[in-house]
């Protein structure tokens, strides 16, 4: 397999394992919710929604594209479940955007090169 086609190939397989995470980071609740628990302390669904104005079902379904994104995980803690922040998937996909920022540096470079010598 050409070193083109196995980037494809790879950069098809990041794309899928990010695009889970970018799509729960696209929402303003969910940046809210990931904000509050940024802090680190365990919050329940109800301390999670004392200061909103949206349901606990709308939070609730906030929290489980978040938890399915992998960017939060919840503990059971008697009858309620306390949800806190999984940075792990935010440092993934913070170092995927960097290796794009790389690759775009690079092509830029060569699309300089290339113009310059034109002249």
């Amino acid at each position: 397999m050409s070193s083109k086609r196995t980037s494809a190939v790879a950069d098809q397989r990041l794309f899928r394992q990010h695009a889970p995470v970018f799509a729960a980071l696209s929402d303003e609740t969910r940046l809210s919710l990931l904000a509050t628990l940024s802090a680190g302390v365990p919050c329940s669904i109800s301390q999670l929604t004392a200061d909103s104005k949206m349901s606990r079902q709308a939070i609730t379904k906030h929290l489980r594209v978040l938890e399915t994104a992998g960017l939060v995980r919840a503990e059971t803690a008697g009858r309620e479940r306390r949800f806190q922040l999984e940075p792990r998937p935010l440092g993934e996909a913070r170092a995927y955007l960097d290796l794009v920022s790389q690759q775009w540096d690079e092509a830029l470079t060569q699309l300089k090169k290339l113009v310059e010598t034109d002249e």
